[in-house]
């Protein structure tokens, strides 16, 4: 049951690419289908960020497959948790926002204003992607509008 959504987003946040599939399936099947549909569509792309779901095999799969550099985004207290635990504990205090990774958070809260896509209703993942696609279009049209008065 249910859906995950993998985007592909610039430093804006805006969508480059989108696969849904199954919940069922790894992040990294996702990534590589989503990496699958971007290659050669983007020839000025150099740098892909990611979180920790496409660490490891993924990651130099990515930077073969695309020929981009691909940096797994960590958060900045792992290491200070892992080597010094009671400094950890004092610093550590609520949410913390991790460099790079707010970006396609942002975005996926601008999708969610979008009353088709806070659920999934369609049955097809085509039908899900296609109204990410418009979602963001409807977006940078607005922007378009607001920024060309």
């Amino acid at each position: 049951m249910g859906r995950k959504r993998h985007l592909l987003v610039d430093t804006l946040g805006l969508v480059l690419a989108v696969k849904v599939t199954p919940a069922d399936r790894k992040d990294r099947e996702g990534g590589r289908a989503v990496l699958k549909a971007i290659r050669g569509r983007f020839p000025r792309l150099r740098k892909i960020g990611a979180d920790q779901g496409y660490a490891g095999e993924f990651a130099r799969w990515a930077e073969e497959f695309l020929g981009v550099s691909f940096e797994v985004v960590y958060p900045w207290w792992r290491q200070l948790k892992r080597y010094l635990p009671e400094l950890y504990r004092q610093l550590k205090q609520g949410f913390q926002v991790i460099p790079k990774r707010w970006i396609v958070e942002r975005t996926f809260a601008w999708l969610t204003f979008q009353r088709r896509l806070v659920k999934d209703y369609e049955y097809w993942p085509q039908t899900s992607e296609s109204w990410i696609y418009l979602a963001m279009i409807r977006l940078m049209v607005r922007r378009l509008a607001v920024d060309g008065i």
